[in-house]
C-alpha cells in the first residue's frame, strides 16, 4: 500500500498541508510502522555512528530524525482527538505502547547518551551559538530525566512503566471520550420553559444529532452550563449536574477510578527510579515553580481570600433558593441558577440579551483585528481541503511574508473531545529550511441552526481569545530548532500567551467595534458594555475555589506516596482546605483529563501561574496608556512570543518586563484583593 499511502508520499497539497481529503483510516497503521522503522534507523545511524561525536552529527541529527513520524502522528492525533471513531480508537490503543517503546529505546539509547554526554561535558569548547548551548541543555537533560543514567535493571523498568503508562492514558481519555458521548438528558417540550433561545436551539440540535424523538442536554460544556444557568427545573438541574460530575466514574468498562490509582503508582515509581522523592520533585524541577512547596504557597495565598469571597457569594445565593421555596441547603447544582439570577439583578447583564451581540464570526475578526493591530498580521481566508466541514482555513501573512495557516474548528460534536485546546500541526523550525507552522485551535461551541449565525456567551469568547494567543505563540515562532519552537516551553509559562491575549477581550474599543448585534447590526450599547466589564469579576470566588481546588488535589495525587484510593485521597485535601460544599472540583479525579491524558500531571497549577505574569504583563501596555502600544508590543513579540523556549522562562519574562511579578496583580484582576 506504500505506494499510494498519502501519509508517506510527498506533499503537493497548498502549504504542504496534510493531505485530508485522500486520508482513510486504512493508512495509518502502514504509516506509523513505516514511519517508525525509518526513524528508528535514523536514529541508530547516529549512535552508531564511527564518527566522533559532534553537534552537526549528533544534536542535529536527532532534531532532524523522525520527520515523516511526527508528520504522520500529528494527522492521527488530530483526527483522533477531534473526530474519534472506533477505527480510530483501536488503532490509538495499538500506537501509544508502540510509541513509548520507541521513545524508551532512543532515550534509553546507551550509546546515542554517550555520545550527548560527551558533547555536554565539552561544550564550552564548542562555539555554540546561545541557542545551540540551550538545545544541548535541553536534550542531555531530557536523557538523564529519561533515565539515560542508569543501570540496566532501572533502564528495562522505566520501560515498561512508559509503555503501560502510555496504554492507562490512552484508555483514561477513550473512556471519558464514552461516557460523554453516550449520556444525554431527554427533555420534553414542558422542560424548556424558562430556558432562553439560544438554550432551546442547542437542545433540539443535540437532540436532533442523538437521534432522539426531541431536544436533550449532552455533557456538552457549552450546552450543559447554560442549562445548569438558566433551568428553574431544579430536578433537572441536579440529574444534569451528576451526569456532568459522574464522568469517569460509572462503573463497568469506561471507570476510571483503577486507572487514576495505577498511573499515580507508576508515576511515582519512576521519579524513585530516577532519585526523587516524589512525581512532583521530578516533574517540578524543570518548571518556573522549582518545587511542590513554591506551588502550594501560590494556592494557599490565593485560596484565602478566595474562599473568602465564595462563602459570601454563597451566602447571598442561598438566600434566592430559600426566597424560592427550597428548605435544603444550596447545592452544586444550584450556584449557576442563582447566580445568574443575581448578576441579572446585580449587574443588570443578560446572558441571553448579551449572546446575540457575541457573534462567533465577529469575536474572530476582533482576534484577528488585535493580531493585525499589535503584530502586523495579516488573515486571509483559504479554501483548502481540511479534516472536517465545520473547519476553517487562513493564512497569515506579514508584509507580504507567509508566516503561518491557521485552523479553526469550532463546535461540538460527537466524537469530538470536550475542552479547547491548540495544537501545531506542523511547528515552525529553520534547520533544514525554513518551515512555516500549521496551527489548529479546536472548540467546542454550540453549532447554530443552519442559516443562522454562531452565537457565544462572554465565556466562550474568552476562550476563543485564549486559545488564538496559544497560537500567535505558535505563528509568531522565530527559532531553529523545533524542540525549543512555538509553545515548546516550561508548563506553568505555556499559559502567559493565551490568557494575556484574554485582556484583549475586555479592551472597550474592542467590544465597542465587534460586539454587534446578530440581527440588527448596531454595537453593543455603551451603557450594557459598561455593565459587562464592571462584572468582569463577578463570581470570581467561585471560579477561583472551584480551580484551586483540582490544583491541589493534582499536586497532593502527586507530592507523596501515592494513594491506594486516589477518590479517598480527594475528599482528604477537599476537606484540608475546607472546601465550600455547594462548589465541586472544576476536574474531579476520574474526568481530570489534564492530568490522567494530558500533560498537566502535578502542573495544573499553571495556569494561575501564568495567569500572575499574565495581569502584570498586560499592565504594562496600561503603563504605556495604549493597549496597542507598539514598543510594548514588539518587545511581548521579541521576548515572549517568538523566542519559544529559547531561554529560561524566568530570563525571558525578566527580559520583557524587567522583573518577576508578585501576585498583586492576579488578585486585583480577580478583584480579590479585597477580599476578606
Amino acid at each position: 500500500m506504500t505506494d499510494a499511502n498519502p501519509l508517506l508520499a510527498p506533499r503537493e497539497t497548498p502549504f504542504g498541508l496534510p493531505p485530508f481529503a485522500a486520508i482513510d483510516d486504512m493508512h495509518f497503521a502502514e504509516a506509523v510502522d513505516t514511519a517508525l522503522a525509518d526513524a528508528r534507523a535514523e536514529v541508530e545511524a547516529i549512535a552508531t555512528s564511527p564518527e566522533p561525536p559532534s553537534f552537526a552529527n549528533t544534536i542535529d541529527g536527532l532534531a532532524l530524525a523522525g520527520k515523516t513520524l511526527s508528520d504522520v502522528l500529528s494527522v492521527f492525533f488530530t483526527l483522533a482527538s477531534v473526530e474519534s471513531n472506533p477505527a480510530r480508537e483501536a488503532l490509538q490503543r495499538e500506537i501509544s505502547p508502540k510509541l513509548a517503546a520507541y521513545s524508551s529505546d532512543v532515550m534509553l539509547n546507551a550509546a546515542l547518551f554517550a555520545r550527548v554526554a560527551a558533547l555536554w561535558e565539552a561544550r564550552e569548547t564548542l562555539g555554540l551559538t546561545p541557542e545551540q548551548m540551550r538545545v544541548l541543555h535541553l536534550t542531555h537533560r531530557n536523557f538523564v530525566r529519561a533515565g539515560a543514567a542508569l543501570d540496566g535493571a532501572g533502564r528495562a523498568r522505566l520501560r515498561e512503566i512508559a509503555t503501560r503508562l502510555a496504554e492507562l492514558s490512552t484508555a483514561f481519555g477513550q473512556n471519558l471520550l464514552a461516557d460523554e458521548r453516550d449520556w444525554a438528558l431527554p427533555l420534553a417540550e414542558a422542560d424548556l420553559d424558562g430556558l432562553p433561545g439560544f438554550v432551546v436551539e442547542g437542545a433540539r440540535a443535540a437532540g436532533a444529532e442523538r437521534g432522539l424523538d426531541g431536544p436533550a442536554i449532552t455533557l456538552s460544556r457549552s450546552l450543559i452550563v447554560p442549562f445548569l444557568q438558566f433551568s428553574p427545573r431544579r430536578d433537572l438541574r441536579e440529574r444534569a449536574y451528576r451526569g456532568w460530575a459522574a464522568r469517569g466514574m460509572q462503573g463497568g468498562a469506561t471507570d476510571n477510578r483503577a486507572i487514576a490509582a495505577e498511573t499515580l503508582k507508576l508515576r511515582h515509581e519512576r521519579a524513585r527510579l530516577l532519585g526523587y522523592d516524589s512525581f512532583a520533585d521530578y516533574r517540578l524541577e524543570v518548571e518556573m515553580a522549582k518545587t511542590p512547596q513554591a506551588v502550594r504557597d501560590l494556592m494557599h495565598a490565593v485560596w484565602a481570600p478566595a474562599r473568602a469571597q465564595a462563602e459570601a457569594d454563597g451566602t447571598a445565593l442561598e438566600a434566592l433558593l430559600r426566597a424560592d421555596g427550597v428548605a435544603g441547603p444550596l447545592e452544586p447544582w444550584d450556584w449557576r441558577y442563582y447566580s445568574e439570577k443575581r448578576r441579572q439583578a446585580e449587574h443588570d447583564v443578560d446572558e441571553a440579551a448579551l449572546k446575540p451581540y457575541f457573534q462567533l464570526d465577529r469575536m474572530r475578526e476582533a482576534a484577528f483585528d488585535c493580531a493585525t493591530r499589535l503584530f502586523g498580521l495579516e488573515f486571509a481566508p483559504l479554501d483548502v481541503p481540511l479534516h472536517h466541514p465545520d473547519a476553517r482555513a487562513w493564512e497569515v501573512r506579514r508584509e507580504g511574508r507567509h508566516l503561518a495557516v491557521f485552523i479553526a474548528d469550532d463546535f461540538a460534536r460527537g466524537g469530538k473531545r470536550s475542552g479547547a485546546w491548540c495544537s501545531a500541526l506542523r511547528p515552525q523550525s529553520r534547520l533544514a529550511g525554513e518551515v512555516r507552522p500549521h496551527v489548529l485551535n479546536v472548540c467546542n461551541f454550540a453549532k447554530p441552526p443552519a442559516g443562522q449565525p454562531a452565537l457565544l456567551s462572554y465565556d466562550d469568547a474568552r476562550t476563543l481569545f485564549h486559545e488564538f494567543g496559544h497560537a500567535l505563540h505558535q505563528i509568531l515562532s522565530d527559532v531553529t530548532y523545533e524542540m525549543i519552537s512555538g509553545t515548546s516551553v516550561a508548563r506553568d509559562f505555556v499559559e502567559l500567551p493565551s490568557q494575556l491575549y484574554e485582556h484583549w477581550l475586555e479592551v472597550p474599543q474592542v467590544m465597542e467595534r465587534f460586539a454587534t448585534h446578530a440581527e440588527t447590526g448596531e454595537a453593543m450599547p455603551r451603557e450594557m458594555l459598561d455593565r459587562v466589564l464592571a462584572a468582569a469579576t463577578y463570581d470570581m470566588g467561585f471560579q477561583t475555589v472551584e480551580f484551586i481546588g483540582s490544583a491541589l488535589v493534582d499536586l497532593e495525587f502527586h507530592a507523596g506516596e501515592p494513594p491506594v484510593d486516589p477518590m479517598q485521597k480527594q475528599a482528604e485535601v477537599l476537606e484540608g482546605i475546607g472546601m465550600p460544599r455547594a462548589i465541586g472540583m472544576r476536574h474531579a479525579t476520574p474526568h481530570f483529563a489534564h492530568v490522567f491524558s494530558g500533560g498537566y500531571a502535578s502542573s495544573y497549577y499553571s495556569y494561575m501561574w501564568s495567569e500572575v505574569m499574565d495581569a502584570d504583563a498586560f499592565a504594562a501596555f496600561e503603563e504605556a496608556g495604549d493597549p496597542f502600544d507598539p514598543p510594548t508590543a514588539a518587545a511581548l513579540e521579541r521576548q515572549v512570543l517568538s523566542a519559544g523556549g529559547s531561554a529560561e522562562p524566568e530570563d525571558l519574562y525578566t527580559a520583557f518586563r524587567g522583573r518577576l511579578p508578585g501576585i498583586e496583580a492576579l488578585l486585583r484582576g480577580r478583584g480579590l484583593d479585597r477580599a476578606a
